[in-house]
């Protein structure tokens, strides 16, 4: 009985043994099944960060600081002013271009008065012709009478008719109204030359205004330049943020496009993934992703795919490869995804740009 009872338990054991290993190996498979199932509805990287609008502040105009009104890692919001320069040399260019603006604009005024004047001169050079033009007619009628008179007296004076006095003042009031018709006739042309000169004077005059109106318009550009300069002496936030990389004193002499701090804003940041080309077979706009951050260990974000980058990091890389040259070693390239948090995002948690992120966008089948 003793040695049946001892040849028993080994097997025994040996049963249960292998029971454990089928369940080993069992939930091994399981595991291995559920992994491959979760990643292939479950695509992450590590490779991904936070990003967001960085600007950076410059001066459109050289100067001097005048005052630094921020600090470093200070929240500022849109429209605040950052820096003020010395705007002295501004405003006295500011002030020499509207004397010169004004001194134009009086030009004009003299223009003005000049057409006037002479519009004034050709309106009586018109109507002193008009008269001239109704007396002219009054002589050539008296002048035809006149004619018809000495024709008359001729004929009379032949058949002694008519004393030789009345012919002689028939003669008389005939040259005498010749006479008149001819300077009627030349008064005409005087005043008709005087007012063709008029004329000319007023297109003259209105091409000179057109001139002048030309060289008030460039110094009101010039004018509204030196305004826009000096304004450009009080740099201001573009957007709500906070400073960072602050370079710029009180005092320092700046050029225009010198980068003098940063603004970095936090609303609207994004997750820029770097995901293998390999794993962006299924990846669409408008997937659900889950997000944990690094510094928040524990804490997960949610968001979905905004867009997938045109191209891969390489192709838009300082000096990108050039398969066609040298030995070609092929490497998975990675291609950057655009991910947008959800607006109920945890507002406690502040996500920074730089900050590590591993994104995982959710497959849906």
């Amino acid at each position: 009985m003793e040695e049946t009872k001892e040849a028993k338990a080994p097997y025994g054991k040996k049963k249960i043994a292998s029971i454990v290993f089928a369940l080993v190996g069992i939930i091994g498979i399981v595991s291995v099944y559920l992994y491959v199932q979760y990643k292939s509805t479950h695509i992450s990287t590590d490779d991904a960060f936070i990003d967001g609008n960085i600007h950076t502040i410059a001066s459109k105009v050289p100067g001097t600081v005048k005052a630094v009104l921020v600090k470093a890692n200070q929240y500022v919001k849109a429209g605040d002013v950052l820096v003020e320069m010395d705007p002295v040399d501004y405003d006295v260019k500011v002030a020499e271009a509207s004397s010169s603006l004004n001194a134009e604009r009086a030009k004009i005024a003299e223009v003005d008065a000049r057409i006037e004047a002479a519009k004034r001169q050709l309106d009586d050079a018109r109507a002193k012709a008009d008269a001239i033009r109704a007396v002219n007619e009054l002589q050539a009628a008296n002048l035809e009478q006149a004619e018809k008179d000495k024709a008359r007296a001729e004929a009379l004076l032949k058949s002694d008719a008519m004393p030789k006095e009345k012919y002689e003042k028939a003669m008389t009031a005939y040259k005498v109204a010749v006479a008149q018709v001819k300077a009627a006739t030349e008064g005409l042309k005087s005043y008709i030359s005087s007012i063709e000169a008029q004329k000319s004077v007023i297109k003259q005059a209105e091409a000179a205004k057109v001139t002048q109106m030309s060289s008030i318009k460039q110094k009101e550009a010039v004018l509204e330049t030196t305004k826009l300069n000096a304004g450009y002496t009080r740099l201001m936030a573009p957007a709500d943020g906070y400073i960072t990389k602050k370079s710029v004193e009180n005092g320092n002499q700046i050029q225009a496009g010198q980068p003098l701090m940063a603004l970095v804003s936090l609303d609207g940041v994004h997750v820029v993934a770097n995901y293998k080309e390999t794993q962006l077979e299924k990846v669409k706009p408008g997937m659900k992703v889950e997000i944990k951050v690094d510094t928040y260990p524990g804490k997960k974000f949610h968001g979905q795919v905004e867009s997938i980058m045109a191209g891969t990091g390489a192709a838009f890389s300082l000096f990108p490869a050039e398969n066609a040259t040298g030995n070609f070693v092929k490497v998975v390239q990675r291609i950057p995804v655009k991910i947008l948090f959800d607006k109920d995002a945890d507002p406690e948690h502040v996500l920074r740009v730089g900050m590590s992120v591993v994104p995982t966008i959710v497959i849906e089948k």
